[in-house]
């Protein structure tokens, strides 16, 4: 007998038929394969119902397995006359029996039973074979079941049980083997935290992107229970607990303590002096406030936040203390019994605080009072985000890490706008040395962007440069422009003549492409005197040399500080350009597992982690948690959307900042991009997705992040409409940048959200801003390179598919194919109006076909795509080597000679399609006299045919005449190539 099993796990069911009168349904699902009848449970008044239940069909012979369907009934139990009734079934093929290995949970919508009959849902089955011998048949199928279709024994308990029905067939030996089935595993994402009893196992789906992305770095589905309930196939069954605006996280229970103040604080010395600060403890965690200098009557006004699930005794105490240089001296206590504590649910109001009398370590009233607020709450109290968090320190320390660089934030990126500046003409200048000929230039600056003019040679001291450039500037304006007029004396020498300081907020403004005046501006000697100096103050009998130039913010282009691929705004610097928004974003950051140890504390590998989010000018950042390798975030945030076609990144980081190196860089994990336009409106995204991180070593798995994502519309139709609208602002057509100038404009507005949101409080550093904005994606790599080569060839598939198809039918290879094609094509040109139909009628049709097998979940990084699990260590050493290089000469004269070699072969193409251009150039160009001729006498002749011969009679013979039988074609091209072929191209003047 053989071993062979197939495996199928009944998981859950979703959105099914309600059949029993009520609104409701009973269901259940029959299983079939084989001969064998396998059933589950019946789950009352569920209409998404949840089973997680497993069963083994025996494989009576395996050379049949390919032949055997699996069929899945689910049925409505109806109590009223023990019957049942259909709601769908779902018929799986051999194609989907795949080993355990590679076995993931699918979710199959429902289809009738008979023509007649109702279907609607879908049902979630995990589907595998197996040849682990530890594995026993489920427990066959009781006689009374065969009695008919609608008898229901029962235990004596009362409640169901699984039937199951055993062939009696012979069994053959397995042919072919499969890995063994290891145990189920329970995956919970704090599921005890959000209901009581056991926590029900959550589903995971696994998908990869093509069959050679290696499933580890695959995309995972989950089944979370979050705040608004449990998600399931991308929909939020509505659990115990009430719903809360924090519905894409875990509610995460949390102790708050508010000190406010104290006052009447007794003297520790005789000077009546006292330092006094706080101490709040509970079981090992402590916080602690700063401390005042003499001072009876401090303000403090901090909050702390303990975890409620690491709360490890049942009393809080709050302690005065006398900060000493020696030891320090406690004032007195207030404590608090844990069980006591008031729990606070938003919108509620801000518990108010209460005055406390301090109390000394036997019990005693002391002098002094202490004004405190103790409550519980979640992470949707306001309090949360400026909070000190018991999970940013170890336990028993709490003074290792500053809540400055721990706290969650919501930064806003600086407000860019592109300057742009026309330096026409300079009048009267005076060199310094006046018996030579003046070369000027000019020199335009903001902050660190400087350019230059070309140096113009002039006799009489009125140089004319008329050039044009754009920088970029940040509101509010900190930097002013600044014109410097510069005489270059020398090879490396350059003498100042005057200086224009310019206030950008006294700069003219527009939105379009209006004409802006150009103004005349007095040069003068220091800077000083150029930021004193004002044009309308001017004495004007003074002679000054003068510059002429025109200057405007243009705020109808979007500054773009991002690589356009993964913009996530599109919208004009101008705010009286902007649409209305389209939608809104929500992310919950749940929590990131597996994690890489990125430094190592007390001898064991650790992380301090934290995640960040960008899409739009808004940027977040999650608290830092220490020491934990699986860490949990449950935050929230929000964004509006004003475009699809945008891009939401999020990183994790490791923070140097706490007991880091690295020069105090803040190491990345990985990140996540996800566009919006991908996402289902009003579908909860429940995805875990793999951290991968390119090294100079090769493609690594830092870990898993756990996210939850929903998009919603507040207006389809303007939603609709933006697809019809151009990506970018209209300036960016009527006065386009060329592609240098974008790359300069996006380097430097990168510096200046860098250097700004640097100054903030916790600072995003520099290192990280670059990693979420891809700043050194525009720098060379090998294998970025191949990557989109690959990606290239992979669009064109689809084309050389079809002219491989049409060559076949051209040889005849399968004769009845290449009749039909015949038919067609003679119906066609026949009536040429069905053309067009028939073209866009096959398209809506594929459209529709696709529909049932569209991507369920959003694209992640892919490796294989990226060549990044083929690539050799040399082409990601030299993708990573910085610019300019700094490697020995023998390596940059080796990678030097690969790069020549593969761009010779770029030069090699580029040289053909030249030549057959040039080709057909010379037609009718008489470079070759006799082709021209013949080429001329054969136009001529194809006028007279084409004029006496109907243009559908051309069009069929010359169809005919391609696909003509092979037994009529030569194994030499035709002549019309030959002739081409010997056409001229230029190729004989290149040197």
């Amino acid at each position: 007998m053989s071993s062979l099993k197939l495996g199928v796990e009944v998981v859950s069911a979703y959105d099914l038929l309600a059949k029993d009168g009520q609104g409701s349904s009973n269901p259940f699902v029959e299983l079939e394969f084989d001969g064998q009848r396998f059933r589950t449970t019946t789950k009352e008044k569920d209409l998404s119902p949840i089973w997680n239940e497993s069963f083994y069909f025996n494989v009576s012979d395996p050379n049949k397995l390919s032949s055997l369907p699996l069929e899945a009934y689910v049925y409505c139990h109806n109590k009223a006359n023990n019957g049942q009734v259909c709601l769908g079934k779902v018929r799986l093929t051999s194609t989907s029996f795949v080993p355990y290995s590679d076995a993931v949970v699918l979710h199959y919508p429902l289809e009738k039973r008979t023509v007649f009959s109702r279907a609607k849902g879908e049902l979630g089955l995990k589907v595998f074979v197996t040849d682990d011998p530890s594995i026993k048949s489920s427990t066959p199928l009781p006689v009374t079941e065969e009695a008919g279709p609608n008898s229901f024994p029962k235990e004596k308990n009362g409640k169901r049980r699984t039937f199951h029905h055993l062939p009696n067939a012979k069994q053959s030996e397995q042919q072919q083997k499969f890995p063994p089935m290891p145990p189920q595993q329970q995956m919970n994402y704090g599921a005890h935290e959000m209901k009581s009893g056991p926590p029900p196992s959550r589903a995971v789906h696994m998908f990869s992107g093509s069959s050679s992305h290696p499933l580890d770095y695959a995309l995972k589905e989950t089944s979370p229970f979050l705040g608004g309930g449990q998600i399931v196939g991308g929909r939020v069954i509505q659990g115990d607990r009430p719903t809360s605006t924090y519905d894409l996280v875990e509610q995460m229970r949390f102790l708050f303590v508010r000190v406010v103040k104290a006052r009447d604080l007794p003297s520790k010395d005789a000077t009546g002096s006292l330092d006094p600060y706080v101490e709040v403890k509970v079981g090992n965690y402590k916080g602690i406030t700063k401390h005042y200098e003499k001072k009876q009557h401090p303000e403090w006004h901090q909050v702390f936040a303990f975890s409620r699930n690491t709360l490890q005794s049942s009393v809080l105490e709050v302690v005065v203390k006398n900060k000493d240089l020696v030891k320090d001296d406690s004032v007195g206590f207030v404590r608090f019994d844990l069980n006591e504590v008031p729990t606070r649910v938003p919108p509620d109001s801000p518990l108010a605080p209460e005055w406390y009398r301090l109390e000394d370590k036997k019990g005693e009233k002391k002098k002094g009072e202490l004004m405190l607020a103790v409550w519980y709450g979640t992470q949707a109290d306001e309090a949360f985000p400026d909070a000190w968090h018991s999970d940013t320190i170890a336990p028993g320390d709490s003074t290792s890490v500053s809540p400055t660089y721990t706290r969650s934030k919501v930064y806003h990126s600086p407000r860019l706008w592109y300057v742009r500046v026309n330096v026409i003409e300079a009048q009267d200048l005076v060199p310094a040395d006046k018996n030579r000929f003046l070369d000027a230039y000019v020199k335009v600056q903001i902050g660190n962007q400087i350019l230059k003019t070309k140096p113009v040679q002039n006799r009489n001291m009125n140089p004319i440069w008329n050039e044009e450039f754009m920088l970029v500037a940040s509101e509010p304006f900190e930097d002013h422009l600044i014109f410097s007029v510069e005489d270059r004396v020398g090879p490396n020498k350059d003498d100042a003549i005057g200086k224009v300081v310019m206030a950008l907020n006294s700069v003219d403004r527009r939105a379009d492409d209006r004409t802006i005046h150009s103004r005349w501006y007095n040069l003068e000697r220091s800077f000083s005197d150029a930021m004193d100096g004002d044009l309308a103050k001017k004495d004007k009998d003074k002679f000054c040399s003068r510059l002429h130039v025109c200057v405007c913010l243009d705020g109808g282009y979007h500054v773009l500080d991002e690589s356009t691929q993964y913009s996530s705004d599109l919208r004009p610097t101008a705010k009286q350009l902007w649409k209305p928004s389209i939608g809104v974003l929500e992310l919950g950051i749940l929590n990131a597992d597996g994690l890489q140890p990125m430094k190592t504390r007390e001898g064991k590998g650790t992380s301090d982690t934290y995640c960040v989010a960008k899409y739009g000018h808004k940027w977040v950042r999650t608290r830092t948690i220490v020491n934990s390798l699986n860490p949990k975030y449950n935050e929230q945030y929000t964004w509006e959307v004003y475009d699809p076609a945008t891009v939401l990144t999020v990183g994790v980081f490791d923070n140097s900042q706490i007991g880091g190196s690295d020069n105090n860089r803040d190491n990345k994990i990985g990140k996540v991009r996800i566009r919006i336009s991908t996402l289902e409106t009003g579908r909860v995204y429940t995805h875990t997705y793999p951290l991968l991180v390119l090294h100079p070593s090769g493609v690594e798995k830092l870990g898993e992040l756990h996210l939850a994502i929903r998009f919603s519309s507040t207006s389809m139709v303007n939603m609709m409409c933006q697809y019809s609208r151009p990506l970018l602002p209209k300036m960016h057509y009527k006065r386009p940048l060329n592609v240098m100038q974008q790359d300069i404009l996006r380097h430097q507005a990168v510096n200046i959200v860098a250097a700004r949101l640097g100054r903030s409080e916790p600072p995003l550093r520099r290192e990280v801003v670059e990693y979420m904005s891809d700043a050194n994606a525009h720098l060379w790599s090998m294998r970025r390179s191949k990557a989109n080569f690959l990606r290239l060839t992979s669009v064109c598939s689809g084309l050389f598919a079809a002219g491989k198809w049409f060559g076949e039918v051209c040889m005849w290879k399968n004769p009845i194919t290449t009749v039909l094609v015949h038919v067609l094509f003679a119906m066609l040109v026949c009536l040429p109006e069905l053309i067009l139909p028939t073209v866009f009628l096959y398209m809506f049709l594929i459209g529709i076909w696709n529909y049932r097998c569209r991507p369920r979940y959003p694209p992640h990084m892919n490796t294989s795509l990226s060549c990044a699990d083929a690539v050799s260590a040399d082409e990601l050493d030299e993708e990573f080597e910085s610019f300019p290089a700094s490697k020995s000469s023998d390596i940059v004269r080796m990678r030097y000679d690969r790069l020549r070699s593969v761009a010779g072969r770029i030069q090699t193409v580029v040289g053909d399609i030249a030549s057959q251009g040039e080709r057909l150039q010379s037609l009718l160009s008489w470079r070759d006299p006799r082709a021209t001729t013949l080429f001329v006498i054969l136009c001529l002749v194809a006028a007279i045919v084409l004029y006496v011969t109907p243009f559908q009679v051309i069009a069929l013979l010359s169809g005919f005449y391609i696909m003509r039988h092979p037994r009529f074609r030569h194994k030499t091209p035709p002549p019309p190539i030959n002739f081409f072929r010997r056409l001229p191209a230029r190729t004989d003047s290149m040197l």
